[in-house]
């Protein structure tokens, strides 16, 4: 038989007779599979493998424990031969064939009328692949279709409108650092199944121009002292949207819930009976100081981290050099911020490192000390988006060298994270 003489199609057996002719392993798997489709399955087969008595012991099957007669294709939908004996396969496939039935012959694909194709669900999609009569090949391309839909590189987004009582839902996405390849799984599935993303400025841009013609990207990004969209806006946004049976991703930078919004607009959307589903993203916190070789604990250094924002009071955070500080967003108050710490009694000399658009293809990595870090950082230009660290896991950096003990030693240090070679200028 040619692929070209297959005709793929779907059969809803929900409810109808059908029977499955043998009892070993490939039976069972074939009549869990119909049983999955709400067929109502005979097996008739003399001995029954564990996996089927199983089946037929809990109701769900009906097994006769005897050899195949003409008679027992009688009344069938569909007919699955499994005996492992090709006479008796044959003789089956015959019977099925003169009474107009459906069978698949599992002994002789070439002359099965029907074949059965290796599947796999993922979300409301079941995938079922024939690959010319060979099982091993259908299963590698299946699993292949399967962990691209999985993964968002295929498109899973429904077209047509689906009617449901609890109307749409809302995701809020952390997209991680800026990176696209930093997104997590789930993030990035559910990015592709959105009727709406409601995007921050941070995050990862790029995913945007792969989202289909018709999906809305509503911008509702901030920067610091300019939020265009308030926050009670952004929230009746993703109800509104939701509301109108739209899936909805709320896309935002590094993680949702660390020192973001998430918690405020999950809250908002359960108080107005949306459904809601929270997705952990790479927090720029720990990730962004990893892409400049920053480790925020590290041993012999520190064993403990705080992870703040610029606008907040740093009086209550460990003022050591062996607790690391982690700033987001710090760079507009960054003098006011090493004031204070001096204040609580951090050394002059502690070291610090900045780390400007994280992962992104124009990341930039500034090194220096406490007490001259704002002057150097403003005489280098420095700008969000940026996280600054705080304590002796800087001096962990490959952009800090030996002599970085020296009171007087800063550095700025252009640097792409796809490149292995870097320049180090001292002023």
């Amino acid at each position: 038989m040619a692929i070209q003489d297959i005709y793929p199609t779907a059969l809803r057996l929900l409810g109808r007779p059908v029977l499955v002719v043998g009892g070993g392993p490939v039976a069972a798997r074939r009549a869990k599979g119909l049983l999955d489709a709400g067929a109502r399955v005979t097996v008739v087969a003399p001995l029954a493998s564990p996996a089927l008595s199983e089946l037929a012991d809990a109701g769900l099957l009906t097994w006769e424990p005897r050899p195949y007669r003409t008679s027992d294709v009688d009344g069938a939908w569909f007919v699955q031969t499994a005996t492992g004996d090709s006479a008796v396969d044959a003789r089956v496939s015959a019977d099925a064939e003169a009474q107009r039935i459906w069978c698949v012959n599992a002994s002789d694909h070439e002359a099965s009328a029907a074949w059965t194709p290796a599947v796999a669900v993922v979300d409301d999609v079941k995938i079922a692949v024939n690959a010319g009569g060979d099982p091993r090949r259908a299963m590698a391309l299946r699993d292949a279709v399967a962990t691209a839909l999985e993964t968002g590189d295929l498109p899973l987004r429904r077209h047509r409108a689906v009617h449901s009582a609890s109307g749409g839902s809302v995701a809020l996405v952390g997209g991680g650092p800026g990176d696209a390849g930093l997104i997590t799984v789930r993030g990035r599935r559910l990015l592709g199944q959105a009727d709406v993303v409601v995007s921050d400025r941070l995050g990862p841009r790029e995913l945007l121009s792969e989202l289909a013609p018709d999906v809305r990207v509503i911008e509702v990004g901030k920067t610091p002292g300019h939020h265009p969209v308030p926050q009670s806006e952004i929230n009746s946004i993703l109800v509104a949207e939701a509301q109108q049976g739209h899936r909805v991703v709320r896309l935002k930078g590094g993680d949702p819930y660390v020192l973001g919004r998430g918690g405020e607009e999950a809250e908002f959307c359960r108080q107005h009976g949306v459904e809601v589903e929270v997705v952990s993203g790479v927090t720029s916190a720990i990730s962004v100081p990893a892409a400049a070789g920053i480790p925020v604990t590290h041993r012999g250094l520190a064993k403990g981290f705080s992870v703040v924002t610029g606008h907040e009071e740093l009086s209550e955070v460990p003022a050591r050099a062996d607790h690391t500080i982690v700033l987001l967003m710090g760079v507009g108050q960054l003098r006011d911020s090493a004031a204070s710490l001096a204040r609580a009694g951090l050394p002059a000399d502690t070291p610090v490192g900045i780390v400007e658009n994280g992962y992104l293809p124009n990341q930039r990595v500034t090194i220096g000390r406490l007490g001259t870090i704002a002057d150097q950082a403003e005489a280098a230009g420095v700008a969000n988006p940026a996280v600054i660290v705080i304590g002796d896991v800087v001096r962990v950096s490959p952009f800090a060298p030996p002599h970085f003990k020296t009171a007087d030693y800063s550095t700025t240090t252009p640097n792409s994270p796809r490149t292995t070679k870097t320049r180090i200028l001292t002023p």
